[in-house]
Protein backbone atom coordinates (compact mmCIF):
# COMPACT_ATOMS: atom_id res chain seq x y z
CA UNK A 1 0.00 0.00 0.00
CA UNK A 2 1.42 3.66 -0.49
CA UNK A 3 0.17 7.03 0.04
CA UNK A 4 -3.22 7.79 1.88
CA UNK A 5 -3.84 3.90 1.88
CA UNK A 6 -0.78 3.25 4.17
CA UNK A 7 -2.13 5.58 6.59
CA UNK A 8 -5.30 3.66 6.81
CA UNK A 9 -4.53 0.81 9.50
CA UNK A 10 -5.14 -3.01 8.28
CA UNK A 11 -6.81 -4.90 11.32
CA UNK A 12 -6.54 -8.86 10.91
CA UNK A 13 -9.80 -10.11 11.83
CA UNK A 14 -10.35 -13.74 12.81
CA UNK A 15 -13.35 -15.55 12.89
CA UNK A 16 -14.18 -17.02 16.32
CA UNK A 17 -16.26 -20.05 17.73
CA UNK A 18 -18.33 -21.52 14.50
CA UNK A 19 -21.03 -22.84 17.02
CA UNK A 20 -21.76 -19.50 18.43
CA UNK A 21 -22.55 -16.23 17.41
CA UNK A 22 -18.92 -15.53 15.53
CA UNK A 23 -19.73 -16.25 11.79
CA UNK A 24 -22.93 -14.27 12.06
CA UNK A 25 -21.10 -11.34 13.98
CA UNK A 26 -18.23 -11.35 11.39
CA UNK A 27 -20.82 -11.32 8.69
CA UNK A 28 -22.51 -8.19 10.14
CA UNK A 29 -19.17 -6.59 10.43
CA UNK A 30 -18.05 -6.55 7.02
CA UNK A 31 -21.41 -5.05 5.88
CA UNK A 32 -20.75 -2.04 8.36
CA UNK A 33 -19.48 1.59 6.41
CA UNK A 34 -18.05 2.80 9.31
CA UNK A 35 -15.98 -0.06 10.08
CA UNK A 36 -15.17 -0.65 5.89
CA UNK A 37 -13.87 3.77 6.48
CA UNK A 38 -11.90 3.11 9.67
CA UNK A 39 -10.21 0.43 8.56
CA UNK A 40 -8.42 -1.90 5.74
CA UNK A 41 -9.83 -5.36 7.01
CA UNK A 42 -8.01 -8.84 6.11
CA UNK A 43 -10.89 -11.31 7.77
CA UNK A 44 -9.32 -15.14 8.12
CA UNK A 45 -11.67 -18.30 8.23
CA UNK A 46 -13.46 -20.17 6.02
CA UNK A 47 -15.81 -19.18 3.71
CA UNK A 48 -18.49 -21.36 3.89
CA UNK A 49 -18.69 -20.48 7.13
CA UNK A 50 -18.65 -16.80 7.31
CA UNK A 51 -21.20 -17.33 4.10
CA UNK A 52 -23.91 -19.09 6.71
CA UNK A 53 -23.13 -16.55 8.91
CA UNK A 54 -24.08 -14.26 6.02
CA UNK A 55 -26.89 -15.90 6.13
CA UNK A 56 -28.08 -15.61 9.44
CA UNK A 57 -27.69 -12.10 9.46
CA UNK A 58 -29.00 -11.48 6.44
CA UNK A 59 -26.66 -9.53 5.23
CA UNK A 60 -24.36 -9.27 1.57
CA UNK A 61 -20.72 -9.97 1.60
CA UNK A 62 -18.93 -7.65 -0.58
CA UNK A 63 -15.05 -8.67 -0.32
CA UNK A 64 -12.19 -9.68 -2.09
CA UNK A 65 -11.13 -13.81 -1.05
CA UNK A 66 -7.90 -15.12 -1.66
CA UNK A 67 -6.47 -17.79 -1.04
CA UNK A 68 -3.92 -18.86 2.17
CA UNK A 69 -0.70 -18.49 -0.67
CA UNK A 70 -1.30 -16.43 -2.46
CA UNK A 71 -0.04 -12.23 -1.62
CA UNK A 72 -2.48 -10.11 0.41
CA UNK A 73 -3.34 -7.83 -2.40
CA UNK A 74 -1.30 -3.93 -1.91
CA UNK A 75 -4.82 -1.97 -2.08
CA UNK A 76 -8.38 -2.91 -2.09
CA UNK A 77 -11.50 -0.73 -1.60
CA UNK A 78 -12.93 -3.85 -0.28
CA UNK A 79 -12.69 -6.38 2.76
CA UNK A 80 -9.92 -9.14 1.72
CA UNK A 81 -10.97 -12.70 3.32
CA UNK A 82 -8.47 -15.09 3.52
CA UNK A 83 -10.31 -18.39 2.73
CA UNK A 84 -8.43 -21.93 5.01
CA UNK A 85 -10.85 -23.52 3.49
CA UNK A 86 -10.76 -25.50 7.20
CA UNK A 87 -14.15 -26.63 8.38
CA UNK A 88 -17.36 -27.36 6.36
CA UNK A 89 -20.22 -25.42 8.85
CA UNK A 90 -22.03 -28.91 8.41
CA UNK A 91 -20.10 -30.60 10.65
CA UNK A 92 -20.22 -28.57 13.41
CA UNK A 93 -23.21 -28.36 15.65
CA UNK A 94 -24.81 -24.79 17.08
CA UNK A 95 -24.49 -24.06 20.61
CA UNK A 96 -22.31 -27.27 21.29
CA UNK A 97 -18.61 -27.17 23.13
CA UNK A 98 -16.46 -29.20 20.53
CA UNK A 99 -13.04 -29.48 19.40
CA UNK A 100 -13.43 -28.85 15.57
CA UNK A 101 -14.95 -25.61 16.70
CA UNK A 102 -11.88 -24.69 18.68
CA UNK A 103 -9.42 -25.98 16.11
CA UNK A 104 -10.92 -23.42 13.99
CA UNK A 105 -10.92 -20.33 16.13
CA UNK A 106 -7.41 -21.45 17.38
CA UNK A 107 -6.00 -21.64 13.65
CA UNK A 108 -7.74 -18.31 12.53
CA UNK A 109 -6.57 -16.36 15.72
CA UNK A 110 -3.06 -18.00 14.77
CA UNK A 111 -3.06 -16.18 11.43
CA UNK A 112 -3.94 -13.18 12.38
CA UNK A 113 -1.04 -12.85 14.90
CA UNK A 114 1.54 -14.16 12.06
CA UNK A 115 -0.47 -11.25 9.74
CA UNK A 116 0.52 -8.47 12.79
CA UNK A 117 3.90 -10.42 13.28
CA UNK A 118 5.36 -10.17 10.10
CA UNK A 119 3.89 -6.38 9.75
CA UNK A 120 1.43 -7.11 7.03
CA UNK A 121 -1.72 -5.92 10.00
CA UNK A 122 -1.42 -3.07 12.48
CA UNK A 123 -3.67 -5.19 14.57
CA UNK A 124 -5.50 -7.46 15.37
CA UNK A 125 -9.36 -8.33 16.30
CA UNK A 126 -11.56 -11.52 16.80
CA UNK A 127 -15.38 -12.75 17.56
CA UNK A 128 -16.11 -14.21 20.58
CA UNK A 129 -13.93 -17.60 21.78
CA UNK A 130 -15.17 -20.40 23.78
CA UNK A 131 -12.57 -21.90 26.23
CA UNK A 132 -13.92 -24.96 26.39
CA UNK A 133 -13.57 -25.92 22.81
CA UNK A 134 -9.90 -23.97 22.68
CA UNK A 135 -8.82 -26.15 25.75
CA UNK A 136 -10.01 -29.19 23.78
CA UNK A 137 -8.09 -28.03 20.58
CA UNK A 138 -5.27 -26.86 22.60
CA UNK A 139 -4.94 -28.66 26.01
CA UNK A 140 -2.30 -25.67 26.97
CA UNK A 141 -4.46 -23.27 26.49
CA UNK A 142 -5.26 -21.02 29.90
CA UNK A 143 -6.48 -17.97 28.65
CA UNK A 144 -5.93 -15.41 25.26
CA UNK A 145 -3.32 -13.91 27.06
CA UNK A 146 -0.76 -16.32 27.81
CA UNK A 147 -1.64 -18.19 24.27
CA UNK A 148 -1.50 -15.02 22.74
CA UNK A 149 2.05 -14.86 24.29
CA UNK A 150 3.29 -17.94 23.89
CA UNK A 151 2.42 -17.83 20.00
CA UNK A 152 4.43 -14.77 18.93
CA UNK A 153 6.91 -15.79 21.21
CA UNK A 154 6.25 -12.66 23.67
CA UNK A 155 8.28 -12.39 26.73
CA UNK A 156 7.44 -8.83 28.56
CA UNK A 157 3.82 -8.85 30.68
CA UNK A 158 0.73 -8.59 28.94
CA UNK A 159 -2.93 -7.34 30.58
CA UNK A 160 -6.26 -7.82 29.76
CA UNK A 161 -8.04 -4.52 29.61
CA UNK A 162 -11.62 -3.86 29.23
CA UNK A 163 -13.39 -0.77 27.83
CA UNK A 164 -17.08 0.50 27.56
CA UNK A 165 -17.64 4.10 26.15
CA UNK A 166 -14.71 6.07 27.04
CA UNK A 167 -14.18 3.94 30.51
CA UNK A 168 -11.96 1.43 31.00
CA UNK A 169 -10.93 -1.08 33.31
CA UNK A 170 -7.74 -2.60 34.23
CA UNK A 171 -6.91 -4.85 37.04
CA UNK A 172 -4.27 -6.28 39.27
CA UNK A 173 -4.74 -10.09 39.37
CA UNK A 174 -7.34 -12.10 37.12
CA UNK A 175 -8.02 -15.62 36.29
CA UNK A 176 -7.20 -16.98 39.83
CA UNK A 177 -9.45 -18.09 42.77
CA UNK A 178 -10.40 -15.06 45.26
CA UNK A 179 -8.90 -16.61 48.39
CA UNK A 180 -5.15 -15.80 46.36
CA UNK A 181 -6.39 -12.17 45.44
CA UNK A 182 -4.90 -10.87 49.28
CA UNK A 183 -1.21 -12.66 48.86
CA UNK A 184 -0.67 -11.77 45.21
CA UNK A 185 -0.89 -7.93 45.96
CA UNK A 186 2.27 -5.87 46.37
CA UNK A 187 3.46 -2.60 45.77
CA UNK A 188 5.26 -3.41 42.55
CA UNK A 189 2.96 -5.73 41.40
CA UNK A 190 -0.06 -2.76 41.70
CA UNK A 191 2.52 0.17 39.93
CA UNK A 192 3.05 -2.30 36.93
CA UNK A 193 -0.61 -2.85 36.64
CA UNK A 194 -1.02 1.57 36.20
CA UNK A 195 1.67 1.88 34.06
CA UNK A 196 0.28 -1.16 31.75
CA UNK A 197 -2.74 0.93 32.08
CA UNK A 198 -1.35 4.62 31.42
CA UNK A 199 0.75 3.27 28.31
CA UNK A 200 -1.97 1.19 26.69
CA UNK A 201 -4.57 4.17 27.30
CA UNK A 202 -1.96 6.81 26.29
CA UNK A 203 -2.34 4.86 22.81
CA UNK A 204 -5.63 4.84 22.43
CA UNK A 205 -5.36 8.53 22.93
CA UNK A 206 -5.68 9.42 26.25
CA UNK A 207 -3.04 12.23 27.42
CA UNK A 208 -2.78 11.92 30.04
CA UNK A 209 -5.15 8.80 31.28
CA UNK A 210 -6.57 9.52 34.53
CA UNK A 211 -6.45 6.11 36.68
CA UNK A 212 -8.85 5.49 39.70
CA UNK A 213 -7.44 2.58 42.21
CA UNK A 214 -10.25 0.57 43.87
CA UNK A 215 -9.70 -0.85 47.31
CA UNK A 216 -9.50 -4.52 47.80
CA UNK A 217 -11.42 -4.42 51.26
CA UNK A 218 -14.58 -3.04 52.11
CA UNK A 219 -14.86 0.48 52.64
CA UNK A 220 -11.25 0.70 51.85
CA UNK A 221 -10.37 -1.18 55.26
CA UNK A 222 -11.94 1.52 57.26
CA UNK A 223 -8.28 2.40 58.56
CA UNK A 224 -7.22 -0.53 59.24
CA UNK A 225 -10.54 -2.33 60.92
CA UNK A 226 -11.43 -4.25 57.92
CA UNK A 227 -7.91 -4.73 56.36
CA UNK A 228 -4.48 -3.00 56.46
CA UNK A 229 -3.62 -3.77 52.25
CA UNK A 230 -4.55 -0.06 51.47
CA UNK A 231 -2.58 0.90 54.17
CA UNK A 232 0.77 -1.30 53.43
CA UNK A 233 0.24 -1.85 50.04
CA UNK A 234 -2.31 -0.06 48.02
CA UNK A 235 -1.69 3.89 49.41
CA UNK A 236 2.11 3.01 48.94
CA UNK A 237 1.74 1.77 45.46
CA UNK A 238 -0.48 5.01 44.49
CA UNK A 239 2.24 7.31 45.64
CA UNK A 240 5.22 5.29 43.61
CA UNK A 241 3.13 5.76 40.52
CA UNK A 242 2.25 9.74 41.05
CA UNK A 243 6.10 10.17 41.47
CA UNK A 244 6.78 8.23 38.02
CA UNK A 245 4.30 10.91 36.41
CA UNK A 246 0.85 8.65 36.48
CA UNK A 247 -2.12 10.53 37.17
CA UNK A 248 -3.62 8.29 39.64
CA UNK A 249 -5.43 8.78 42.62
CA UNK A 250 -7.06 6.36 45.65
CA UNK A 251 -7.59 3.91 46.95
CA UNK A 252 -11.22 3.92 47.44
CA UNK A 253 -13.67 2.12 48.09
CA UNK A 254 -14.71 -0.37 45.06
CA UNK A 255 -18.59 0.05 45.86
CA UNK A 256 -18.32 3.79 44.86
CA UNK A 257 -15.43 3.88 42.59
CA UNK A 258 -17.04 3.31 39.47
CA UNK A 259 -19.47 5.87 40.38
CA UNK A 260 -16.69 8.62 40.37
CA UNK A 261 -15.29 7.70 36.88
CA UNK A 262 -18.47 7.35 35.18
CA UNK A 263 -18.93 10.89 36.55
CA UNK A 264 -16.10 11.93 34.78
CA UNK A 265 -13.74 12.06 37.40
CA UNK A 266 -11.36 9.23 36.08
CA UNK A 267 -10.80 7.40 32.61
CA UNK A 268 -9.91 4.05 34.15
CA UNK A 269 -10.34 2.27 37.10
CA UNK A 270 -7.75 -0.39 38.04
CA UNK A 271 -9.15 -3.34 40.20
CA UNK A 272 -7.36 -5.79 42.37
CA UNK A 273 -9.18 -9.21 40.80
CA UNK A 274 -11.82 -9.69 38.19
CA UNK A 275 -14.93 -9.82 38.97
CA UNK A 276 -14.59 -6.50 40.74
CA UNK A 277 -14.07 -5.01 38.33
CA UNK A 278 -16.28 -7.13 35.89
CA UNK A 279 -19.68 -7.16 37.16
CA UNK A 280 -19.71 -3.30 37.37
CA UNK A 281 -18.48 -2.55 33.44
CA UNK A 282 -20.99 -5.40 32.30
CA UNK A 283 -24.00 -4.19 34.29
CA UNK A 284 -23.00 -0.94 32.43
CA UNK A 285 -23.07 -1.83 29.07
CA UNK A 286 -22.72 -5.78 28.57
CA UNK A 287 -23.78 -5.69 24.73
CA UNK A 288 -21.42 -2.66 23.73
CA UNK A 289 -17.92 -3.79 26.33
CA UNK A 290 -14.41 -4.83 24.51
CA UNK A 291 -12.06 -6.79 26.22
CA UNK A 292 -8.01 -5.28 25.21
CA UNK A 293 -4.98 -6.98 25.19
CA UNK A 294 -2.73 -4.51 26.27
CA UNK A 295 0.93 -5.14 26.43
CA UNK A 296 2.21 -7.18 23.30
CA UNK A 297 3.96 -5.17 20.11
CA UNK A 298 0.22 -4.87 18.55
CA UNK A 299 -3.29 -4.49 19.81
CA UNK A 300 -5.26 -6.78 20.00
CA UNK A 301 -9.01 -6.74 21.05
CA UNK A 302 -12.44 -8.94 21.16
CA UNK A 303 -16.17 -8.38 22.32
CA UNK A 304 -16.20 -8.63 26.01
CA UNK A 305 -18.78 -11.28 26.22
CA UNK A 306 -18.77 -14.87 24.83
CA UNK A 307 -20.01 -16.83 22.20
CA UNK A 308 -23.90 -17.05 23.32
CA UNK A 309 -24.28 -20.40 22.30
CA UNK A 310 -28.38 -20.06 23.36
CA UNK A 311 -29.17 -17.11 20.65
CA UNK A 312 -26.50 -18.48 17.81
CA UNK A 313 -27.72 -18.87 14.47
CA UNK A 314 -31.95 -16.78 15.25
CA UNK A 315 -30.06 -13.59 13.87
CA UNK A 316 -30.88 -11.67 17.00
CA UNK A 317 -27.08 -11.39 17.85
CA UNK A 318 -26.13 -7.55 18.14
CA UNK A 319 -23.25 -6.28 16.71
CA UNK A 320 -22.62 -2.91 19.41
CA UNK A 321 -19.39 -4.83 21.29
CA UNK A 322 -17.66 -6.47 18.18
CA UNK A 323 -18.03 -3.14 16.15
CA UNK A 324 -16.42 -1.00 19.27
CA UNK A 325 -14.08 -4.08 19.52
CA UNK A 326 -12.57 -3.48 15.60
CA UNK A 327 -12.77 0.18 15.84
CA UNK A 328 -10.65 0.23 19.23
CA UNK A 329 -8.27 -1.97 17.17
CA UNK A 330 -8.16 0.38 13.91
CA UNK A 331 -7.99 3.22 16.40
CA UNK A 332 -4.93 1.92 18.31
CA UNK A 333 -3.96 0.87 15.12
CA UNK A 334 -3.57 4.30 13.38
CA UNK A 335 -0.17 5.33 14.35
CA UNK A 336 1.20 2.24 13.42
CA UNK A 337 0.09 2.84 10.49
CA UNK A 338 1.24 6.18 9.85
CA UNK A 339 4.61 5.13 10.69
CA UNK A 340 4.76 1.52 9.07
CA UNK A 341 4.49 3.43 5.24
CA UNK A 342 4.25 0.64 3.08
CA UNK A 343 3.84 -2.81 3.87
CA UNK A 344 5.34 -6.04 2.80
CA UNK A 345 3.74 -8.14 0.54
CA UNK A 346 3.24 -11.46 2.27
CA UNK A 347 0.75 -14.55 1.78
CA UNK A 348 -1.07 -15.72 5.16
CA UNK A 349 1.01 -19.02 4.34
CA UNK A 350 4.28 -17.19 4.49
CA UNK A 351 3.47 -15.23 7.55
CA UNK A 352 2.39 -18.63 9.26
CA UNK A 353 6.01 -20.04 8.56
CA UNK A 354 7.82 -16.73 9.90
CA UNK A 355 6.59 -17.46 12.97
CA UNK A 356 7.35 -21.26 13.35
CA UNK A 357 3.88 -22.12 13.90
CA UNK A 358 1.73 -25.05 13.28
CA UNK A 359 0.86 -25.66 9.84
CA UNK A 360 -2.22 -24.27 8.07
CA UNK A 361 -4.94 -27.26 8.45
CA UNK A 362 -5.72 -28.78 5.26
CA UNK A 363 -9.23 -27.88 3.96
CA UNK A 364 -12.18 -29.92 5.14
Amino acid sequence: MTGTSARKPTVALAMGDPAGISPELTAKLLALNDVREAARLVVIGDRRVLEDGARIAKVTLDMDVVAADAALPETSARPVFVDLGHLDPKTIERGQVARAGGIYAKENYLSALALAKAGAAHAVAFTPFNKGAMKLAEPSYDDEILFTARAIGFTGEAREFNVLDGLWNARVTSHVPLSAVAGMLSVPAIVRGLELTHAAMSAAGFAPPRIAVAALNPHAGDNGNFGREEIDILAPAVQAAQAKGIACDGPYPSDTVFVRARSGQFDAVLTMFHDQGQIAMKLIGFDKGVTLLGGFPMPITTPAHGTAYDIAGKGIAKIGASRNAVLLAAKMGREAAVKAGAMPRVSLADARRALSLAAIPQAA
